[in-house]
C-alpha cells in the first residue's frame, strides 16, 4: 500500500507485507512508545483488525496481534493501559472514513492462520538494554542478565546471594510486572526445575523489584521482552506470566493504605487510585 495515516503520537505507514508504526517524539506522547520508536509490524503477525469510538471525538484503529506473535505483549501479559498500547492508533473522529479503508485493506490481507507462531514475528528491542531497580541495576548484552545490588534498597537475601549473572540458555522465561503507582518486578525464571525461587521477588536474587519512580514501564518493559525473545530464540518454550499468590488480607490493607498516602499527596490521580485499589481488592 505505501500509505501513511497520522494519528495522535504515532503514524502508520502500510506496504504490502506489514505495516511501519512510527511514534512521536513529544512531551505528551507516552514513554513506551518513545523508546520504542518505531516498530516493523509483518501482516502475519495481527489476528484481527477493528475501528471503535474513542474518548472525547476519535476513533481507534486496533491492530490486534496474534498470542506468542510480539515479544513486547508477551511479557506485557495484559498489564498495559490502554494509552500505551502500541498497536492502537488514536485518530480525530473526521478521519474515521479514511480509517475504515485502511481497516478493511487490512483485514483482506490478514491470513486465516491465526494460532500462536513457531517464533516470534515482531523484533524485540535490541540489547544491550539496561534499567535502574529499586534493589539494585540490570543489565542485558544480548546473552546474559545480571543484577548489581544496591545496598540501600536490596534484601539481606539478595545481598547475602552477591550480584548475579544468568545466562539466557539458564532461563525458562521471565515474569513482569507492571511498576505503575509500586508493587512491580522482573523476575527471570529459571529452566532447572530443581531450582526453588521465593515467592516475593524482594527476596528473590533472580529478581529485582520497582515501584514509583524506578524501573518505569518505558524501561523495564522492553528489557523485559528482549530477554524474552533470547529465551525463544535459544530454543527453550518461553514463560511470561505466572498466577500471583493470594495476599495476607493484612498485607492487602496496608497496601492500600499506602495508595492512599499517594494519593493523597497527589502522586496517584483519581483513576489511577480507583483502578489499583480494585486490582489489590480482587487479591483478596
Amino acid at each position: 500500500m505505501g500509505d501513511v495515516l497520522a494519528g495522535f503520537h504515532a503514524a502508520w505507514e502500510f506496504e504490502s507485507d506489514s505495516v511501519l508504526i512510527r511514534f512521536e517524539r513529544g512531551i505528551r506522547t507516552p514513554k513506551l512508545f518513545q523508546a520504542l520508536g518505531e516498530r516493523r509490524v509483518p501482516l502475519e503477525a495481527i489476528e484481527a483488525v477493528t475501528l471503535t469510538p474513542g474518548r472525547r471525538g476519535t476513533v481507534v484503529l486496533h491492530a490486534v496481534p496474534r498470542a506468542g506473535a510480539d515479544p513486547l505483549m508477551d511479557a506485557a501479559a495484559g498489564q498495559l493501559r490502554e494509552g500505551c498500547d502500541p498497536y492502537r492508533l488514536v485518530l480525530p473522529s473526521n478521519r474515521e472514513t479514511l480509517a475504515e479503508y485502511y481497516a478493511d485493506e487490512l483485514r483482506a490481507r490478514l491470513a486465516e492462520d491465526t494460532g500462536p507462531p513457531e517464533r516470534y514475528l515482531v523484533t524485540a528491542p535490541r540489547a544491550p538494554l539496561r534499567f535502574k531497580a529499586y534493589d539494585g541495576r540490570a543489565a542485558f548484552d544480548g546473552t546474559s542478565v545480571s543484577f548489581r545490588w544496591f545496598w540501600t534498597g536490596a534484601s539481606s537475601a539478595k545481598w547475602k546471594a552477591g550480584d548475579q549473572i544468568f545466562p539466557v540458555a539458564a532461563l525458562s522465561g521471565v515474569e513482569w510486572r507492571s511498576p505503575e503507582v509500586f508493587e512491580g518486578h522482573l523476575r527471570l525464571l529459571r529452566r532447572e526445575p530443581a531450582v526453588a525461587q521465593p515467592a516475593q521477588a524482594d527476596q528473590d536474587p533472580a529478581a529485582v523489584v520497582f515501584g514509583l519512580g524506578y524501573g518505569p514501564v518505558h524501561e523495564s518493559l522492553p528489557f523485559a521482552a528482549s530477554v524474552l525473545a533470547a529465551v525463544r530464540s535459544s530454543g527453550a518454550a518461553p514463560v511470561t506470566a505466572v498466577p500471583a499468590p493470594r495476599r495476607d488480607p493484612a498485607d492487602i490493607a496496608d497496601r492500600i493504605r499506602h495508595l492512599g498516602e499517594l494519593h493523597e499527596a497527589g502522586l496517584v490521580t483519581d483513576e489511577e487510585f480507583t483502578r489499583k485499589k480494585a486490582e489489590l481488592l480482587a487479591e483478596l
